[in-house]
């Protein structure tokens, strides 16, 4: 008998726990607790603020699609949290869906009950992060069009030397952090950014799973909204989404080449009919719709993570390398 067929709570815990302790582990010795002092302590404090941050939008993203799917009776695993001692510690976390989903309305509460729930977490820490961050200099973030990290520079400059010098992650943009950032810290004076404070990195984290979800291909949380308000034609969206991914691999960042692969070939374009399939969307769900669909470009980072070297005038103002949120 499957795992997946049976409720098993000690399963569900334990791996929520594995989770932290990898989300935990990972970040403190990956980026040292992401602060710039050296003493462990403050580096074990620093780990403490992601970790909880990150657990704590993970989990509201999955009860989000969790208690929607209960509410229109459709029977469904409790979160399976998803370690991995690399990058951010994790994967994510996923549910899985036992029974059919009866409506198209269904389909949409369950689509975007996960984002909006995670979103109303990730939005407030987000707030917090960057007012727990203090201004510094900024890296050189000049860059050329394709950008310096997109698949069409890396494979026609693989053989150039490495950047040297004082290394540094540059988080990616999107418009609902920056506005937000803008509101609480004003105009930050030229050639200086964000120090990412923990809370803001896991925010960054929230925000980067909401945009990848969102995404209207196949099984993804957008995937749901497409196919509850398109039907069938959502396969061609989902097509030409998938074709954007790769576009935007080229000419932006090479990241976005493995997610192409993953929606192509793991995600894939189908997805299985609700069971009254005759049944019309109501105006009520193409508005939340609407709202996914526009909070998917206001999450949308073009480039989500690359690198620069700080300045030598910079990198001796600060004790440890900046991260821009």
């Amino acid at each position: 008998m499957s795992l997946l067929s049976k409720d098993r709570p000690w399963l569900h815990v334990a791996l929520f726990f594995a989770t932290g302790a990898s989300v935990f582990i990972t970040f403190l010795t990956q980026s040292g607790g992401g602060v710039e002092s050296e003493a462990l302590v403050d580096q074990l404090k620093g780990s403490a603020w992601f970790t909880a941050s990150v657990m704590a939008i993970l989990l509201a993203h999955e009860l989000g699609h969790f208690v929607m799917a209960r509410r229109h009776g459709v029977d469904s695993t409790w979160p399976f949290f998803i370690p991995l001692p690399l990058g951010f510690g994790t994967m994510g976390a996923v549910i899985r869906l036992r029974g059919r989903i009866p409506t198209r309305d269904a389909l949409v509460d369950i689509g975007a009950g996960g984002p909006l729930a995670g979103l109303a977490v990730c939005v407030p820490l987000w707030a917090l992060g960057v007012w727990l961050s203090r201004v510094s200099p900024a890296p050189d973030l000049t860059d050329s069009f394709p950008g310096q990290f997109s698949l069409w520079n890396v494979v026609a400059h693989w053989s150039d030397a490495a950047p040297s010098g004082n290394v540094v992650q540059v988080f990616g943009d999107n418009l609902l952090g920056l506005g937000l950032q803008r509101l609480i810290k004003g105009s930050l004076p030229a050639g200086h950014d964000l120090f990412a404070h923990p809370v803001l990195v896991a925010a960054w984290f929230g925000f980067l799973v909401t945009m990848l979800n969102l995404l209207p291909v196949g099984q993804l949380d957008g995937g749901h909204l497409t196919h509850a308000w398109f039907g069938r034609r959502a396969e061609l969206i989902g097509r030409v989404v998938a074709a954007i991914i790769l576009v935007a691999s080229l000419l932006f960042s090479t990241s976005w080449f493995v997610w192409f692969v993953l929606v192509t070939f793991v995600v894939k374009f189908g997805h299985p009919p609700v069971v009254d399939d005759e049944a019309p969307l109501s105006r009520s769900r193409k508005l939340v719709c609407a709202a996914c669909f526009l909070l998917t470009v206001l999450t949308f980072m073009p480039t989500p993570l690359r690198f620069a070297t700080m300045p030598a005038q910079s990198a001796a103002a600060v004790e440890a390398p900046p991260a821009t949120p």
